[in-house]
């Protein structure tokens, strides 16, 4: 049944509409990945090297054992957020005399070839054969060999089940995404443990007692398991509809209520967000560039210069707004006809929007406080661009959405996904981070710095006290626009 999956796969690939545009895509992606392979091979040659110049009061077997652990921690966060989930058109399937375990069985099986499978082999086993093989022998190199396949068809499966979880409730893939960054922030930024140790008490223990190394082949075999169950369970359509009935909707939140018909727009944004990959990663990303700060107020280099804070304060407070905006009216181009046709005033729509920027700002700047460590003047910053992105960046990305009718299909993956993307998202990009600089710099330039902040942050609450008056302006704007936009969003 493998090979007949396989064989339908690839009829179902060659006959679609744009089939000769996804092999390019294909043939460019495969060049790519190949270049990666090639500087993932000179990595695992010159590691010896590496190891010594970055541990060099460590002997290489130390080092190496103590790495191990620490990569496939950030392998396993590159999983959840590039690796795409195995598909299969399962409905018709469902209606012939095929085993529900074939069908699951063939999911399983293809989610193996991955090209992040691959990586760690690549990576790890020049080093195995070099250093482990010849200092402590061909027992310890197979165990390790042994140890590192296991860890890796464990991260590939808890990968997947986590996606596939997701799926169902959003909320699942940003406690797995918050686990994963809270595990690395508690060794590399607070200092409560030391991975590299961990891995150490492992590894180092597996060359002595090779039968170590079946811990992590059972792990992978224990989550394949769970792969395999939660498949063949949610294997039927009706399967997911009664769960999803049962449960309640964690994106229904009660305070949207008083917001009326422009809460219920919002709450169903929320919902689109957290069940769809590619939206979600807008909000994922948002969240992890709050760190980006960081490369900036904590290097020596940048302290002195504010038009690096205006700049980092500005994305870290605006950045969902900035990614996620820039597809505004694309996030919704498969149902889009039925909003128009509904009894859905397009002004509420508009604002629905304004209150979900203004929620989504507020809490990045909240979460950005910390930064006061740095010095008050840093919080100012903050606050100012604050304002700035309510009051003047929400109104550019409306506009500018206005100028979009780029489709996107949210059922499509997020990574190297470019679908939706013109030139005018480039425009918007470059837009976006040039009004608050020249707000800001020509008080700057004639020695009034406290001024240039307070002018920035007063010409942002302008924007949020005149926000009816856009709302009307943009409304007008799209009724102007309004049919080649759904033209271009009906084509596939």
């Amino acid at each position: 049944m493998i090979s007949t999956f396989f064989s339908h796969e690839l009829k179902a690939f060659w006959r679609t509409k744009n089939a000769g545009k996804n092999v390019a895509v294909r043939i460019i992606m495969s060049v790519l990945i190949l270049i990666l392979m090639l500087y993932v091979v000179a990595a695992g040659f010159f590691m010896d090297m590496i190891l010594k110049k970055a541990f060099p009061h460590d002997s290489l077997i130390v080092s190496f054992c103590g790495f191990v652990l620490i990569y496939f921690i950030g392998e396993l966060f590159s999983r959840i957020q590039l690796q795409e989930l195995p598909t299969l058109r399962v409905q018709p399937y469902l209606q012939l005399p095929i085993k529900r375990n074939s069908i699951v069985g063939y999911l399983a099986f293809t989610s193996l070839f991955s090209v992040f499978n691959l990586w760690p082999f690549l990576l790890f086993w020049p080093f195995l054969f070099k250093i482990i093989l010849h200092d402590a022998g061909g027992m310890a190199t197979l165990s390790f060999i042994i140890a590192i396949l296991g860890i890796s068809i464990f991260n590939n499966y808890l990968a997947l089940y986590i996606k596939r979880k997701a799926n169902i409730n959003g909320w699942v893939f940003l406690i797995a995404t918050t686990v994963l960054v809270l595990v690395i922030a508690g060794d590399f930024l607070w200092h409560l443990y030391s991975i590299r140790n961990l891995s150490y008490l492992f590894f180092g223990n597996v060359i002595k007692q090779p039968a170590l190394a079946l811990i992590p082949v059972a792990m992978g075999i224990l989550m394949y398991y769970f792969n395999f169950v939660y498949l063949k369970q949610n294997l039927y359509l009706e399967d997911l509809i009664t769960k999803k009935d049962k449960y309640k909707s964690s994106t229904e939140y009660p305070i949207l209520s008083y917001f009326g018909a422009t809460g219920d727009l919002v709450a169903n944004e929320v919902k689109l967000i957290l069940r769809n990959k590619r939206p979600r990663s807008a909000l994922v990303m948002s969240l992890l560039f709050l760190l980006y700060g960081l490369m900036f107020y904590a290097n020596p280099a940048f302290k002195s210069s504010e038009g690096i804070k205006i700049f980092a304060g500005m994305f870290m407070t605006g950045f969902f707004i900035i990614s996620y905006g820039q597809f505004m009216f694309s996030w919704q181009a498969s149902h889009f006809d039925g909003l128009m046709v509904s009894k859905v005033n397009f002004a509420n729509f508009l604002k629905g929007k304004y209150l979900m920027f203004t929620v989504a700002s507020t809490v990045a700047f909240l979460l950005t406080i910390p930064y006061v460590y740095f010095g008050w003047r840093v919080l100012l910053i903050h606050l100012a661009l604050y304002l700035w992105n309510l009051g003047i960046t929400t109104n550019i990305v409306l506009y500018f959405a206005n100028r979009n009718a780029k489709r996107i299909d949210l059922s499509k993956g997020a990574s190297f996904n470019w679908e939706g993307v013109g030139a005018t998202q480039l425009l918007m990009s470059f837009l976006l981070f040039l009004p608050p600089m020249i707000a800001y710099l020509p008080f700057k330039l004639l020695g009034y710095p406290n001024l240039a902040l307070l002018f920035t942050a007063m010409v942002g609450i302008a924007g949020i006290l005149t926000r009816g008056y856009f709302i009307k302006f943009l409304e007008a704007d799209f009724y102007k626009r309004k049919f080649t936009i759904l033209d271009g969003f009906r084509n596939k």
